[in-house]
């Protein structure tokens, strides 16, 4: 029997479709390829569309999207509806890190870790609850980090953006239970993927040479190691949690998965604020 889109049985891994941004690289990257491998139809998305040439051999849809431009993001969910009929999983995985103290930052970069990090996920989200709402059924996937409950020192707005991003999340889950949609956060650990490396450049751009410059180059120290080629769990570690979120019949609200990320969420759940501090200024040499 033959279906149009917006008939589609979405029991059916086959049948369902799924958006995944920041998809050219790291988590997003190898999400998109176990998802294909277990036969979901995926578009992919990122700014960089040119390194998703891989992906689109492997059968997803490559989306040229910057998703803190408007018509970008417009455009990539007016294709999977018209094509698809709408979007049945969002994977938000998008997003990066600022470095640097708090101080020396630019709030117009700040403004920007935001637009990215939170905002840009936010519209994004908006878009494609139409059609979930239509179907009451969806999953909102929030690729959020340990970051959003423990934080670092120099790391002040970027653990901004993830601690709201919780929060955000949680009010999410609460509005689209009525309409079967779940909303799933991920909280990455130490993974290893481009984020470090970023990270690192942005820290040492913007700070090294001001009055924080001893903090610096003991985080610096720290974080020598992490990157592509570092310290971490690969990124397939987040890749299988996704999936086995989206098999779920009743999916938690939140997965933490990866290097440190159970270790570090106990400790901080168990520690005071005070004897927190004190592991945080230890794991700098």
């Amino acid at each position: 029997m033959m279906t149009t889109p917006n008939q589609r049985d979405i029991s059916d891994a086959t049948e369902q479709t799924v958006l995944i941004t920041g998809a050219s690289a790291g988590i997003g990257k190898e999400t998109a390829r176990k998802l294909l491998e277990e036969g979901y139809v995926v578009y992919a998305a990122a700014r960089r569309v040119e390194r998703m040439q891989d992906l689109e051999e492997l059968g997803a849809f490559a989306l040229q999207m910057d998703v803190t431009k408007e018509e970008e993001v417009i455009t990539g969910v007016e294709r999977i509806n018209a094509e698809r009929g709408g979007t049945d999983i969002l994977v938000n995985n998008a997003g990066f890190g600022l470095y640097g103290a708090m101080e020396d930052l630019p709030l117009d970069d700040a403004r920007y870790q935001f637009e990215v990090n939170l905002f840009s996920l936010a519209r994004l989200t908006q878009l494609v609850l139409p059609s979930m709402r239509a179907r009451r059924a969806g999953k909102i996937v929030n690729i959020s980090s340990i970051g959003g409950k423990i934080y670092l020192p120099l790391g002040s707005w970027y653990h901004a953006t993830k601690h709201a991003l919780e929060g955000w999340s949680d009010c999410l889950r609460f509005e689209l239970k009525q309409f079967g949609i779940d909303v799933i956060v991920i909280e990455p650990g130490l993974i290893r993927t481009e984020f470090g490396d970023v990270t690192l450049g942005s820290l040492q751009a913007r700070s090294e040479d001001s009055a924080y410059a001893d903090l610096v180059q003991r985080m610096t120290a720290s974080m020598e190691n992490l990157g592509v080629d570092g310290l971490g769990s690969p990124p397939s570690v987040i890749a299988n949690t996704i999936l086995k979120a989206l098999r779920a019949k009743r999916p938690k609200a939140r997965y933490a998965a990866g290097q440190y990320a159970t270790s570090l969420l106990f400790l901080r759940w168990l520690l005071s604020d005070r004897m927190f501090d004190r592991v945080i200024r230890r794991m700098s040499p």
